[in-house]
């Protein structure tokens, strides 16, 4: 599954890539949510490796839909995480692939087809990024992070986002807003950044890459610091070590362990 799931990705990768400087055909699909014609094609390269090797198994994709979270065996695909990005030329996206088992994420893949880059995490086995082991950073003081953010579609989201960032801007090194979640996840895997926030999740933008912080040794909560699950909405997402303070910052440390 983990080959099948990297083979998908990467193939999809040259096909958004191949596109990347062409006219795109873009579709409104709700509110400040759009698919592009590369998004369809990506998705159906990967959906049909998929079915080809594992019939029998689950798929739930961000444009085709598909089964539910709690099958046997369930393939989380997100064709391309970054639409708004990709369709403006910002090259700042990638390419999702997932399994689920009793909804828990056992293998994740995020490819960034600008780069070539590569991530994998299987569970229990570690994280790597092409071929190479990652692990999240060793930052320890607030002040000096990198923290990530996305505002999601919705203008209540937004909001809130808003508000959390003027809470924690004044605390940590500084704020980056990317336009991709499964790619900043990926992101404080790699130890690149040292945290990263999002209210509007769906699970194809989180199940690869909250696999991948766990196998590299970050740690992944609600905003609240709950346990989080691939179904939640929202994420804080950090190396471990800066988690507590973070969750203090934002003002929302009461609920956490």
């Amino acid at each position: 599954m983990l080959q099948t799931a990297i083979e998908a990705a990467q193939r999809a990768g040259q096909v958004i890539a191949a596109r990347y400087l062409d006219p795109h055909h873009v579709t409104v699909k709700g509110y400040r949510d759009i698919v592009t014609e590369a998004d369809a094609a990506a998705e159906t390269v990967i959906l049909n490796l998929i079915r080809e090797r594992f019939p029998q198994h689950a798929i739930l994709s961000e444009e085709a839909g598909g089964d539910e979270l709690d099958a046997d065996c369930l393939w989380v695909v997100d064709p391309i995480d970054g639409t708004t990005n990709y369709a403006h030329r910002i090259p700042i996206f990638c390419v999702s692939i997932a399994v689920l088992q009793a909804g828990q994420p056992v293998l994740g893949v995020i490819h960034d087809p600008m780069r070539d880059q590569t991530f994998v995490a299987e569970r229990g086995r570690g994280a790597w990024r092409d071929g190479a082991p990652i692990h999240a950073s060793r930052v320890e003081t607030l002040a000096h992070t990198v923290v990530g953010v996305d505002w999601g579609h919705k203008d209540e989201v937004r909001a809130q986002i808003l508000d959390y960032v003027q809470r924690v801007a004044p605390h940590c090194g500084t704020v980056r807003a990317l336009g991709s979640a499964a790619l900043a996840l990926a992101y404080v895997a790699a130890g690149w950044l040292d945290a990263y926030f999002h209210l509007g999740l769906k699970p194809w933008d989180v199940a690869a890459a909250m696999l991948l912080i766990a196998e590299a040794g970050g740690r992944c909560t609600t905003i609240q610091g709950e346990p989080f699950h691939v179904n939640l909405p929202g994420c804080l997402a950090t190396n471990g070590l800066l988690h507590q303070d973070l969750l203090t910052a934002l003002g929302t440390a009461k609920a956490a362990d």
